[in-house]
């Protein structure tokens, strides 16, 4: 007797040979099943679960640092410990000078709690005064217009650019209100731009929920002088920040009279660094998912080669008819194993759809308008699990499948 994937026969026979213990069938197929899903899902999810942490990042330069001070906490030169002070532009300049290693040095500030009106709507938040080269760490979305360029810094230009949601609610008829006015704290800036965020960190506030200026606007309206809030930072690639760390200090220490140990008067927040720790933590999760998934697999596999065994010893008899009317022993070993290898996939195939429905569910569940978490398996894994069952699934029944084959015939006969 000859099998083939043709023969509907040999097919009809499986399938009777696997119904006729419906329970130890199902059992053994449900663990195929959920070692398949669990398996899918595990990869599916642990891929989701790194977008939507990763959606933090989305829009934000990944090499990027941030400067921000203290107060000191060692006393130097005569100085007290406890005291505050600030950056201003000419660290900025001496890093820009010192510091060929990195792309982007630029400055930002911001005051709350600021009142913008037009007409008789009014809005409540963040205003911040930011560089052209702000673009290229926080990556905002332009919705219209445009964003601040050189121009509106060297001529200290009264121009805005707005969130979406403050435009929204000062100009709720207006879906683009590029060139009106809008009223900042008293003072007209005209509407060069609306913008969003594409991320989920906060620089002082949402970028849909502010008001961005030029900085050089910004310091004369808001009288802040040569001072500077925040410095931002991205490295050229090649570069970590953290190895720029202590050099950053010493140049900008020795123009405040700060101890070169105080570490805790400035902070360098390096995004590079989270970012690399969520990668190394993913990598874990990966592989942790990889080894709970392959122990559901080997439990299934298991469990095909048992019922494999238990169908060879309850069929003794039938196989031995079989051999004395001719079947050759590689027809028997081809019959038992198509057995285990049907329901491998049958349960396999339906493993893989029902993760891949929970996988879309959950998908469409964690998708925003900032980004959509890929809770799905692309299709070589799919492919690589199925095909990983399925010899798996062969290779457990090739023990019982060769005891059957060394079956002969006259004992099969007087087996009770």
């Amino acid at each position: 007797m000859k099998l083939t994937i043709f023969d509907i026969e040999n097919w009809k026979e499986i399938g009777a040979t696997l119904a006729r213990n419906k329970t130890r069938t199902f059992l053994t197929g449900f663990g195929i099943f959920w070692g398949t899903a669990m398996l899918a899902i595990l990869l599916g999810g642990a891929r989701g679960a790194k977008d939507l942490l990763m959606r933090n990042f989305d829009g934000f330069a990944t090499n990027s640092g941030i400067l921000f001070t203290s107060n000191t906490t060692i006393p130097y030169k005569g100085h007290a410990k406890n005291r505050s002070w600030q950056l201003d532009v000419t660290d900025l300049e001496r890093l820009r000078a010192n510091f060929p290693e990195l792309q982007t040095v630029t400055e930002m500030y911001s005051n709350y709690g600021v009142s913008s009106r037009h007409g008789r709507y009014s809005y409540s938040g963040n205003v911040s005064g930011v560089a052209p080269q702000y673009a290229e760490v926080m990556l905002p979305a332009i919705y219209s217009g445009r964003f601040i360029n050189e121009a509106d810094m060297s001529m200290g230009r009264k121009v805005a650019i707005v969130g979406k949601k403050v435009a929204n609610e000062l100009y709720p008829t207006d879906p683009s209100p590029i060139g009106q006015t809008i009223e900042v704290n008293g003072i007209g800036y005209t509407i060069v731009g609306i913008c969003g965020q594409t991320n989920e960190i906060q620089m002082n506030g949402k970028l849909d929920e502010s008001i961005l200026l030029p900085a050089t606007t910004f310091r004369r309206a808001f009288k802040r002088g040569d001072k500077v809030d925040v410095v931002m930072i991205v490295a050229k690639n090649g570069t970590k920040i953290a190895n720029l760390d202590s050099r950053m200090r010493r140049v900008i220490y020795s123009r405040h009279a700060i101890s070169p140990d105080d570490m805790a008067a400035m902070d360098i927040f390096d995004i590079s660094e989270k970012f690399e720790m969520v990668e190394n933590l993913f990598l874990g999760v990966s592989l942790l998912a990889l080894f709970i998934g392959l122990s559901t697999l080997l439990a299934g596999i298991i469990g095909i080669g048992n019922i494999m065994w238990v169908i060879v010893k309850e069929r003794t008899q039938e196989i031995g008819i079989r051999r004395a009317i001719g079947a050759k022993p590689s027809d028997i070993i081809v019959q038992i194993l198509s057995e285990g290898t049907m329901l491998t996939m049958i349960a396999g195939i339906a493993g893989i759809c029902f993760a891949a429905l929970a996988l879309g569910i959950t998908q469409t569940l964690t998708a925003n308008e900032v980004s959509t978490p890929q809770f799905q398996m692309n299709l070589s894994q799919a492919f690589t699990i199925m095909g990983t069952f399925v010899v798996l699934g062969t290779l457990a029944g090739l023990i019982p499948a060769t005891k059957a084959m060394k079956i002969k015939p006259i004992e099969a006969l007087n087996d009770k």
